[in-house]
């Protein structure tokens, strides 16, 4: 896909950013402008890996009922790892469903069609909490109408990153979910966020977000590092986070995970089937390194799915 006009999502009016298929509002300050600006030196590396691949290399995934802009983290992968966006379904070799949007509908695929993410219909914080509550065996959610105490208060949209600690009991806000503290924090006044990207339920590497605890539910990083999977998640943890994921119906995306200190627990806070990335807090060299590792492990999953779908024939 050329990335021509990827300009036209967005609408500019009196200093805010509107994205228009989410209806996310960004204001228009230095620290917006600064991550933009940090974010085209990987852009053009990303650029430069599409135009030296042949179209006729590599395999070809149909995206619907959108296709992905630059700053999702697929489409810096799917170039790295030589692959394309095909022309029309009948070309691909498996269609990837990519909607941006809290739920979607249930689209048939092209019959025959590998898909990708086909039944991760809602990633709303209600359904996450509940299926992270039926796989993990432990509560993350609270009735705000009986708790007695501090507790996260967010919204169910998909990328609205407004999460605020409110005190209970209190009336519950339609639209919103409400969920414990996590004291996920470290040393240095920071806390930790575990992104987990996934691809077909394993973890290839773990990237740890760390900000400071003022600005914890924030999308802006201090520091990303790159951490082996194995060095994070015990294996017992590894195999219940993927069949969470099989329970979301998630063959793509990232998953942000929490580690209480006080308990050990993770707690799965977000599932981003869209998610976007590699994080800009990390330097361009990290950038290259951790797509091209997830490219890697992308190209790994086709084939796995493919070797599948040939033994089911």
């Amino acid at each position: 896909m050329h990335s021509a006009l990827w300009w036209n999502d967005f609408e500019f009016s009196n200093g805010i950013v509107t994205v228009k298929k989410t209806g996310a509002r960004l204001p228009i300050e230095p620290g917006l402008i600064g991550e933009v600006l940090s974010w085209f030196p990987f852009y053009f590396v990303v650029e430069s890996w599409r135009l030296k691949t042949p179209s006729q290399t590599g395999p070809k995934i149909w995206f619907a009922p959108d296709r992905p802009r630059p700053w999702y983290l697929i489409w810096s992968v799917l170039h790295a790892a030589g692959a394309s966006i095909a022309r029309s379904p009948a070309q691909a070799d498996v269609v990837f469903y990519f909607d941006d949007s809290t739920t979607c509908d249930d689209t048939p695929p092209p019959p025959g069609a590998r898909v990708i993410n086909q039944h991760c219909a809602s990633i709303a914080k209600s359904h996450v909490t509940k299926v992270f509550e039926q796989v993990f065996g432990y509560s993350l959610s609270v009735d705000p109408s009986t708790w007695n105490g501090a507790m996260v208060m967010k919204s169910e949209k998909n990328g609205a990153h407004d999460g605020r600690i409110v005190h209970g009991p209190c009336e519950a806000v339609e639209g919103y979910v409400y969920q414990r503290v996590i004291d996920n924090r470290i040393d240095r006044g920071l806390v930790e966020d575990l992104r987990c990207p996934t691809i077909g339920g394993r973890i290839p590497l773990v990237l740890p977000k760390r900000r400071r605890v003022a600005e914890r539910f924030s999308n802006s990083n201090d520091e990303v590092l790159i951490c082996e999977t194995d060095k994070v998640l015990s294996r017992e943890e590894q195999d219940m986070l993927a069949k969470f994921t099989r329970a979301m119906g998630l063959d793509w995306g990232g998953l942000d995970v929490l580690r209480d200190r006080s308990d050990g627990r993770l707690y799965v806070v977000d599932v981003n089937k869209t998610d976007m990335g590699p994080p800009i807090a990390m330097s361009l060299d990290d950038k290259i390194r951790v797509t091209r590792r997830l490219a890697d492990a992308f190209l790994e999953y086709l084939e796995a799915s493919t070797s599948n779908a040939r033994g089911l024939n």
